[in-house]
């Protein structure tokens, strides 16, 4: 598929240039399967939560008792991989680089696509995601060690207990970025302003006050290093649903893989809260 063009509303193609966020989303089904970081600046991006029509009340309930890991931005019709709301040329099942398929909550693959696991039974969350904010703290100057390493950021499993709902319960996952403490008093003022996209920081500093031995090796993305001089500020974050599906040993669910996330066409600055 030629990255420059897009689908209109029937489905064909057209010559004229995409947004930034659709021109993701295309390279993506034709293939791109890295860190969308820095990509599409300026556009909304998601974590991304499928499961089966059984499941997705609890799971709806689980978010609206979490929101700070858990803001819902979009959610889809019951076996629908379209979610308007977010993009009129969205297709959940191509239009992420990664993806990870959960069995008994375990990871079993982690395909670019997911064509051969859509079912019709099949309910699709798409959640806030910190990249947003990322965009705010820059415009101030902020520096982002893992933008600036070009790598994904580090995450970490908490013990931070989410508030439970059906079978879903377990830790929150939070993100961490390495800020001198000026800068840290400035990213929280800044990203209070979010609150869909995981808002204010939920820690600062002391890994080990909130379970992370060593903060060296993250969960989930990669390390960066943390300065003499600096605080690790921790975020909540949208992978939480991971560590949680592999709480409860999940039968069957579909995840982005963390750091690789779903482009909208949402607008940034149209989430923050004046």
């Amino acid at each position: 598929m030629n990255i420059g063009s897009t689908r209109n509303e029937q489905g064909g193609i057209t010559g004229q240039d995409p947004l930034p966020s659709v021109q993701a989303r295309l390279a993506c089904r034709a293939g791109m399967a890295s860190t969308t970081a820095g990509v599409a600046n300026g556009f909304v991006q998601g974590n991304l939560a499928i499961l089966p029509e059984k499941l997705a009340a609890s799971f709806h309930r689980f978010c609206q008792l979490n929101p700070k890991p858990c803001p819902i931005i979009g959610m889809s019709d019951v076996g629908d991989p379209r979610i308007p709301a977010l993009g009129r040329d969205l297709d959940i099942r191509t239009d992420l680089p990664r993806y990870r398929v959960w069995r008994d909550g375990e990871v079993a693959e982690e395909p670019t696509d997911i064509m051969a696991h859509w079912r019709d039974d099949l309910v699709a969350f798409v959640l806030g995601c910190s990249f947003s904010f990322e965009e705010a703290l820059m415009a101030e100057g902020l520096p982002l060690r893992h933008i600036e390493e070009k790598v994904r950021v580090p995450m970490y499993r908490t013990s931070i207990a989410c508030q439970p709902a059906g079978p879903f319960a377990g830790p929150m996952v939070v993100s961490m970025r390495p800020l001198k403490p000026a800068h840290a008093i400035r990213a929280v003022q800044i990203t209070s302003r979010f609150p869909s996209v995981h808002g204010a920081p939920v820690h600062l500093g002391h890994p080990q006050s909130i379970g992370i031995a060593d903060i060296s090796r993250p969960d989930y993305g990669d390390p960066v290093p943390v300065a003499a001089d600096e605080l690790p500020v921790f975020w909540a974050c949208g992978v939480t649903p991971q560590a949680v599906i592999a709480a409860a040993k999940v039968p069957f669910a579909i995840t982005h893989a963390p750091g690789l996330m779903l482009v909208t066409d949402l607008v940034n600055r149209h989430l923050a809260v004046l």
